[in-house]
């Protein structure tokens, strides 16, 4: 049966009698109406009738570029800022984002570590270890402090470039944290914590954190090299190592449920840097349909 010009359905010369109007069409939900009593000669219209999608989800999957997409994630990464001062570079707010290729995750290391507020950080480490005379043989003064910003600068590299660039680039695993957003606060709770140990692969699954675990320890190795000898021991790397992976679980849960809000996000900027970068209007489109459904999810 066809419906009219307006897309309507017309049934004439029906008897006096209790109907039922039933749609169908495939994937889509049947619809059955209440039953209708209609005398001969009567006219009903009934209201527009709409079919839902049969299973009510709808999977949409965005492709493009991988080249570009890993461009993409270090443009929206190093916009990141706390207060638009702090870099977060390891946050991302889009459950779905695509993974990063491994010279990618090597620009943002190099970024990360050469960033001005990092750089600040790591001279405010300094002068606090020479206020507390942390490592006494470095001595006192302008050399003790150069010592000791050495070392905060030595522990800032091996850290960031092991465990965020070279182990991730090794293992094929994200060295971003992905922000849940969504569940109880408990669920959300453990998954920060757990995802000091749990990193999401290139591939989308879940993973041991290699990278991550294996940078922090082969970093507080890697000091043994350059800390004085009254503070190079196996110990003093295991106690380095377990500090700093429990100190990311800490830092995931300040992520979680603290960062976002206070995290400056710049789309229009993101989007001009990236067509300079080569990204065509087509394959960004896709990535912002990518955006957009992330944070319908989240």
């Amino acid at each position: 049966m066809e419906s009219g010009g307006n897309g309507q359905f017309s049934f004439t010369e029906l008897p006096t009698d209790v109907y039922s109007i039933t749609v169908s069409a495939p994937g889509m939900k049947a619809y059955a109406s209440a039953q209708l009593l209609l005398h001969a000669g009567e006219t009903q219209i009934l209201p527009p009738i709409m079919l839902s999608i049969f299973g009510g989800s709808t999977i949409v999957t965005v492709n493009g570029n991988k080249e570009q997409l890993s461009k993409q994630q270090v443009q929206i990464a190093v916009h990141q800022r706390i207060g638009r001062v702090i870099p977060t570079f390891y946050s991302t707010y889009g459950w779905n984002a695509p993974p990063m290729l491994a010279r990618q995750k090597l620009q943002l290391g190099i970024r990360a570590v050469i960033d001005p507020v990092s750089l600040v950080s790591v001279a405010g480490i300094a002068a606090v270890e020479q206020y507390k005379n942390i490592f006494p043989s470095y001595g006192g003064g302008i050399e003790g402090y150069g010592k000791r910003y050495g070392t905060a600068f030595a522990n800032h590299v091996s850290s960031t470039m092991l465990a965020r660039a070279v182990y991730p680039s090794i293992f094929h695993q994200d060295p971003r944290y992905f922000y849940k957003g969504r569940g109880s606060v408990g669920s959300r709770a453990l998954y920060a914590i757990s995802a000091a140990v749990i990193a999401r692969g290139d591939d989308g699954h879940s993973k041991p954190n290699y990278s991550g675990v294996l940078g922090q320890f082969s970093a507080a190795a890697l000091s043994n090299f350059y800390y004085p000898a009254s503070d190079r021991a196996a110990s003093f790397v295991f106690i380095n190592g377990l500090a700093t992976t429990c100190a990311q679980a800490g830092a995931n849960l300040i992520r979680e449920f603290l960062l976002k809000r206070i995290t400056s996000h710049d789309l229009l900027r993101d989007r001009r840097d990236l067509q300079l970068s080569g990204l065509d209007s087509d394959e960004w489109s896709e990535v912002e349909a990518s955006s957009r459904l992330d944070e319908d999810v989240c």
